[in-house]
C-alpha cells in the first residue's frame, strides 16, 4: 500500500518508536498524521513535524489510550477533517515488570505479582491496542457500505494496515509475566483481524522489536543494559527507533508481507 496521501494514527507518539514512526511516514508523504499519548509533548512534536515538512501533516491529541471515548473522539476528528484512517500503529505500552513469585529469605514468605498490575499492563498493551485495530476496521467497513462496496477485492488495492508493536520478550523473559503476556496476545489478535479484516480491505501484522532506544528500555537502568541486554544482543548497541520505524512502514508498504517480522538484532536471553 503506497503511504503518500493516507491518513495514519500513531499511539504512543511522543517518544520512541511512536515518534520515530510518525516522522518517518511524514518521509513518504503521509497526507496526515495523527500523534497519540498521554504526554502533552504530543503537540509541541506535532508542531515540529509540521514545521520540518513544510506543511499541517500531524496533528497532536492528548489522552488516555485506554478510554473509549478519546479513541472515538481522535477516529472521528480526523474522518470529518481527512477521512477514513488507513494506517494505524498502536505503539503506546508500559511495563511493570517484577519476578511472578518473589520469596522473602528471611520470612520465606512467598509474594505474587499483584493481580491488579497485571490488569494495568493488559489494558493498556493488549486491549486498548486491540480495540484501537477494531476501531479501523469498523470505520473502514462503514465507509464502504457508504460507498456501495461490499467485499473487498484485489483489484482495489489494500485499503488499511494496522501494525502491533509485540517484543522479544513475547519468547519469554524473567520479570516480564504481565508485560511478556500481552505481547504474545498480541499475536493472536493480529491472526485473527488477518482473516476478518481483509473482508474489508485492511491487512494486519506485527512487528517484534527487540531492546530499542527508549524511555522504556533506559528505565531499566545502565547496569542492566550493559550486563544483560548488550552481551545478548548481536550487534552490541541498541536498537534505534528510526530502525524499527523503518520497518514498520516496510510492513504498510509491502503487501506480501504478512503474519510477524522479528526485529531484535540477534537478541537472545542469557543462560540463568
Amino acid at each position: 500500500m503506497e503511504i503518500k496521501g493516507k491518513i495514519a494514527i500513531i499511539t504512543g507518539a511522543a517518544s520512541g518508536i511512536g515518534l520515530a514512526t510518525a516522522r518517518e511516514l511524514v518521509r513518504y508523504q503521509v497526507g496526515a498524521v495523527a500523534l497519540v499519548d498521554r504526554s502533552d509533548k504530543v503537540n509541541e512534536f506535532a508542531t515540529q513535524i509540521n514545521d520540518e515538512a513544510g506543511r499541517e501533516v500531524a496533528v497532536g491529541f492528548c489522552g488516555d489510550t485506554t478510554a473509549e471515548a478519546f479513541r472515538k473522539e481522535v477516529f472521528a476528528t480526523l474522518l470529518e477533517r481527512f477521512g477514513p484512517v488507513n494506517i494505524l500503529i498502536p505503539a503506546a505500552g508500559i511495563t511493570r515488570d517484577g519476578l511472578a513469585v518473589k520469596v522473602n529469605r528471611e520470612q520465606g514468605k512467598a509474594f505474587i505479582y499483584p493481580a491488579e498490575t497485571f490488569r494495568e499492563v493488559l489494558e493498556v498493551n493488549l486491549v486498548a491496542p486491540v480495540y484501537w485495530a477494531l476501531e479501523l476496521v469498523a470505520q473502514m467497513a462503514e465507509d464502504r457500505f457508504k460507498r456501495g462496496l461490499k467485499r473487498w477485492s484485489a483489484q482495489e488495492g489494500v485499503q488499511g494496515v494496522i501494525v502491533f508493536i509485540g517484543s522479544v520478550s513475547s519468547q519469554g523473559n524473567k520479570g516480564q509475566i504481565a508485560y511478556a503476556s500481552t505481547k504474545v496476545g498480541l499475536e493472536g489478535a493480529a491472526s485473527t483481524l488477518m482473516i476478518e479484516a481483509i473482508f474489508h480491505g485492511v491487512r494486519c501484522a506485527v512487528i517484534h522489536p527487540g531492546f530499542t532506544d527508549t524511555p522504556m528500555v533506559r528505565a531499566l537502568g545502565e547496569e542492566y543494559i550493559n550486563s544483560q541486554v548488550l552481551p545478548a544482543t548481536q550487534i552490541g548497541r541498541l536498537i534505534r527507533p528510526e530502525e524499527i520505524a523503518d520497518a514498520i512502514c516496510f510492513l504498510v508498504r509491502n503487501s506480501a508481507v504478512s503474519g510477524q517480522l522479528w526485529a531484535d538484532a540477534g537478541w537472545h536471553p542469557l543462560p540463568t
